[in-house]
């Protein structure tokens, strides 16, 4: 079983212009995925926004990103969150509840269009956290 800590960083539509710079600086393999893609889109203007981008690297750095769509207003003091992933649902499920408990939740963690459970919240502390498990072990 296996559990990741990474920075997840949002962007004002620029996401896979700055991936691909990332990929530029660290190389490694480049995941980029639209919201049209995931039919999440609420605005046609989202269509090709990157919803969800990995750029991961032979030496074990990793990181992702995504643009933040109409519905939701941009900060560039909150513009990275710590995740969680993995494939460890008793783990990572547990991490979920210590970590949110007390603070302010986003999303809960249920099962998400991609497959994957996922969940959003700030913890007491401020920090925003994102939790994905794999479920296609």
């Amino acid at each position: 079983m296996q559990v990741n800590l990474n920075p997840y960083i949002t962007f004002d539509g620029n996401a896979r212009e700055a991936m691909e710079f990332y990929q530029s600086v660290f190389g490694g393999k480049l995941e980029v995925h639209t919201f049209k893609e995931y039919h999440a889109s609420s605005d046609p203007s989202d269509d090709d926004k990157v919803m969800h981008s990995m750029l991961t690297c032979d030496n074990g750095i990793m990181f992702m990103g995504a643009d933040v769509p109409k519905v939701m207003a941009f900060d560039a003091g909150k513009r990275i969150s710590v995740t969680l992933s993995g494939d460890d649902n008793d783990t990572l499920s547990g991490y979920y509840e210590k970590l949110s408990a007390g603070g302010t939740g986003v999303m809960p963690l249920n099962v998400a269009d991609w497959g994957d459970k996922f969940g959003m919240f700030t913890d007491k502390f401020g920090v925003s956290w994102m939790v994905n498990i794999s479920l296609n072990k």
